[in-house]
């Protein structure tokens, strides 16, 4: 009589694998040989040659989040499920409704599905400082402050929501909130919506994804509660003066924009005060400041970096009118200028390279 075999694997659902921290949780993922993975991701260019080379590795089914049935089909016998598929800013403030259908909608059908086919599986949840709002007076941030997303952060309100839904859920659950994670970010209008006194805590895409993978090992310690993810003391910088690093290393010269380029109020990001319980849980933390300037100056084509130099000065004028604050303020804009500013006139000043 031939014996039954047991999988004693554990089966792992993972939403959102070809994003920055979706691909370094799976790099991670895939080197314990006690893990089934199975992937989830929307099917594009990018995230089919992102997922192509694990082929044999590990599951890879393309769908939608936001469809009911295509999140139904992956649902079943789960023990853990890593949920990071989102859409994030710039487009969750460009495109809200968009925003609404894959991060919220989304969210909840993964939970409905899980509860009818996985009822045990555990749910770990990718959310956002973000969803702390403007902490420029108080950037000091614990678990237990009020959420309360910066007006018109559309991407902090889906946040919200979304951990509304984990927490009143059936599914054992954990919600990572995440600091500034820095990796592959594009320049855009966002830039100038942080405050340049905004003290960061920035924490790398590589730490992300270990935080993420090595979280499945500790479920027990994990389970029914919420954490801040950041990359600790080492990690944490003023805006202003990471801005002034990273136009260096880009050939950008200083950031040498108007004040009133950048908004006073209304952002978030701040510092995890209690971000090392994480640390102390799971020990995922390898990378500091210094190590992501270092990263990112390895990236740079040097010989980009002389074309960039030399056409500086037309590249910040462009980026200059990328600027929501400062074209409010110069077009005399009251609700904008309320929205991005403190009441204190201040003269603007141009830049010197105009």
């Amino acid at each position: 009589m031939k014996k039954s075999i047991v999988n004693t694997k554990k089966r792992i659902l993972l939403t959102g694998a070809s994003g920055t921290v979706g691909f370094e949780t799976l790099k991670r993922l895939v080197k314990d040989p006690n893990y089934e993975i199975t992937v989830f991701d929307v099917k594009t260019p990018k995230s089919v040659k992102k997922l192509t080379p694990f082929q044999g590795r590990v599951e890879i089914v393309y769908g939608d989040v936001g469809s009911s049935s295509a999140v139904e089909k992956v649902s079943h016998n789960k023990d853990f499920t890593i949920h990071l598929a989102a859409i994030i800013p710039p487009l969750a403030d460009t495109d809200p409704e968009l925003a609404y259908r894959v991060n919220v909608l989304g969210t909840a059908n993964l939970i409905h599905a899980l509860e009818k086919n996985s009822p045990q599986c555990h749910l770990l949840f990718s959310s956002s400082i973000s969803v702390y709002g403007d902490r420029v007076n108080n950037p000091e941030i614990s678990v237990t402050d009020p959420l309360k997303p910066s007006p018109g952060d559309q991407y902090g309100e889906t946040k919200v929501l979304c951990e509304k839904a984990i927490t009143q859920s059936n599914l054992p659950w954990t919600i990572f909130r995440l600091a500034a994670i820095m990796g592959n970010h594009k320049i855009s209008k966002l830039m100038f919506h942080m405050p340049l006194d905004t003290p960061m805590e920035i924490c790398t895409p590589q730490d992300t994804g270990r935080a993420f993978a090595k979280a499945v090992a500790f479920k027990v310690q994990l389970e029914n509660r919420i954490f801040n993810l950041g990359g600790g003391e080492d990690c944490v910088i003023l805006y202003r003066s990471f801005l002034a690093k990273m136009f260096d290393i880009f050939g950008l010269g200083e950031a040498n924009f108007p004040e009133k380029a950048f908004a006073e109020k209304n952002f978030h990001c701040g510092r995890m005060s209690d971000g090392g319980r994480l640390e102390e849980i799971i020990r995922f933390r390898r990378q500091n400041l210094v190590d992501y300037f270092e990263m990112v100056n390895r990236e740079v084509n040097p010989f980009q970096k002389k074309i960039t130099f030399l056409f500086r000065n037309l590249i910040k004028r462009w980026l200059l009118l990328q600027s929501e604050p400062y074209q409010a303020y110069r077009n005399g804009n009251e609700a904008e200028i309320e929205h991005f500013f403190n009441r204190n006139e201040k003269k603007m000043t141009e830049p010197a390279y105009q």
